[in-house]
C-alpha cells in the first residue's frame, strides 16, 4: 500500500529528516576539547544536548591528551589539537563552533592563536582558568601533595615545572616577576610579555566571531572563579575584573577590541560545581545553545 510505511523504512526517514534539518538550519560543526584528567566520555551528555536542540549537528569530542596525558606541557598539546582541528575547519566554509572546558579553554586559545586561517565562529570557554590559577584544589593536591599554593611557585617557575600543564597557567599574584620571567604559556598568550608573535596571535584572536565566557562562584576549582571571565587577583588577592586588567586596557591580545564590538558574552551561573558544567542542562540552555547556530 503506497500510503503505508513499513517499520523497516522508519529509521531511514528519521535519518533523512535529521539530515535535512541540519542542511536547512545550517548547523555548523561543533568541536569539544576536554579539560584536565578527563576525556571524551565525560562529554557524552553535552553532545546529547547539542543533538537534541540542533539535530544532525556534527559533534566531535577530540580524544587527544586525555586523562593522565592532559598533564603534558600545553604547547605540546596545542600542536596535537591543532592538527586534529585543522581538517575539521577546512571541511566547512561556514566555520565551526568550539566548546572548550577548563584547561581545554587555554588549549583552544593556543590553537587559534597559532592557526591564522582559523574559522572559529563561536569560541565557548566553559569554566576555564583564562587569567590563571592560584588556589588549592583536588587536582593540585593530587599532583603536588607536599606543596601548598603559596610555595608552588618554587617548582612551577622552573624549566622542569613548565613541563607540566598546571604550571603553564599557575599565576601566583605574590610572585609577579617570577611568573613573567618563567611562564612560557599563559603570560605570552595573554600578552603580559612582549614576544615576536604578539601581532600575529592578536590578529588570529580577532577572527573569532563570538567569545562566550562561562563560569560561576560555586565552581570550587578555578581560583579565583573570576578567572573564567578574565578576572584575577592583584598582589593583595583582591579580584580585579577583566576590564581593569592591564593587558585588557592595553588591548594586548585583542580582547578589548572584541568586547567593544559586542562580541564578548559573559554567562555567570551560581550553584554549579566544576565537574558539572558540561552536563548541566540549565548551563547548556542559557549559556551555550543560542551560540551553536
Amino acid at each position: 500500500m503506497g500510503g503505508l510505511m513499513t517499520d523497516g523504512c522508519r529509521p531511514c526517514v528519521v535519518i533523512w529528516t535529521i539530515f535535512l534539518l541540519s542542511s536547512v538550519m545550517g548547523y555548523k560543526p561543533v568541536i569539544i576539547v576536554h579539560g584536565i584528567l578527563d576525556g571524551p566520555r565525560q562529554f557524552e551528555i553535552l553532545a546529547k544536548f547539542i543533538n537534541q536542540s540542533h539535530p544532525g549537528t556534527s559533534v566531535t569530542t577530540l580524544a587527544l591528551y586525555d586523562y593522565i596525558g592532559s598533564m603534558k606541557p600545553l604547547w605540546q598539546q596545542v600542536d596535537g589539537f591543532r592538527e586534529a582541528i585543522r581538517p575539521i575547519m577546512e571541511s566547512t566554509d561556514d566555520g565551526v563552533h568550539l566548546i572548550c572546558f577548563s584547561q581545554g579553554g587555554l588549549i583552544c586559545r593556543g590553537v587559534l592563536a597559532t592557526l591564522p586561517t582559523h574559522n572559529a565562529h563561536s569560541l565557548i570557554l566553559l569554566s576555564s582558568p583564562l587569567a590563571g590559577q592560584y588556589g588549592d584544589s583536588s587536582y593540585l593536591k593530587h599532583f603536588f601533595p607536599k606543596f601548598i599554593k603559596s610555595r608552588l611557585y618554587h617548582f612551577c617557575y622552573t624549566t622542569c615545572g613548565q613541563r607540566i600543564s598546571i604550571c603553564n597557567y599557575w599565576n601566583d599574584p605574590h610572585q609577579r616577576e617570577r611568573y613573567l620571567k618563567s611562564s612560557i604559556y599563559l603570560a605570552p598568550l595573554n600578552g603580559e610579555i612582549e614576544h615576536a608573535n604578539s601581532t600575529a596571535w592578536r590578529d588570529s584572536f580577532l577572527r573569532i566571531q563570538t567569545l562566550v565566557l562561562i563560569g560561576g562562584q560555586d565552581d570550587g576549582v578555578i581560583t579565583p572563579w573570576e578567572s573564567s571571565i578574565f578576572g584575577f587577583y592583584d598582589s593583595n588577592q583582591t579580584v580585579v575584573e577583566m576590564e581593569k586588567q592591564d593587558w585588557y586596557l592595553r588591548d594586548a591580545f585583542g580582547l578589548k577590541t572584541l568586547n567593544s564590538e559586542g562580541a564578548v558574552v559573559k554567562c555567570v551561573v551560581p550553584g554549579v560545581h566544576h565537574t558539572s558544567w558540561h552536563s548541566n542542562h540549565t548551563v547548556y540552555k542559557n549559556c551555550i545553545d543560542k551560540w551553536l547556530t
